[in-house]
């Protein structure tokens, strides 16, 4: 889809990856997050209505930042807004 090259997994992955921007069911996350923090992602971002507190605890001891219910494009789309005088 739009050229994006697609990989089974984030390990195989050949170029560093910053966002895990995860559209799973709940129940897949930890596992998302356990290979997020192998890989040395920065961010795992649980889409709008995703939550799982045990994926959170993991990415975070493996010292990454976590989001969760909350939709990236939204939420970069609120902070690019310029600033009302």
């Amino acid at each position: 889809m739009l050229g994006e090259r697609a990989y089974p997994s984030l390990k195989d992955v050949p170029i560093k990856i910053d966002i895990v921007d995860v559209f799973r069911r709940p129940e897949f996350t930890p596992a998302i997050a356990d290979d997020a923090v192998a890989v040395g992602a920065q961010v795992l971002w649980l889409q709008s209505g995703i939550e799982n507190e045990d994926a959170a605890r993991r990415a975070k001891a493996g010292g990454l930042k976590v989001v969760m219910d909350a939709c990236l494009a939204t939420v970069h789309s609120y902070l690019s807004r310029p600033k009302k005088r």
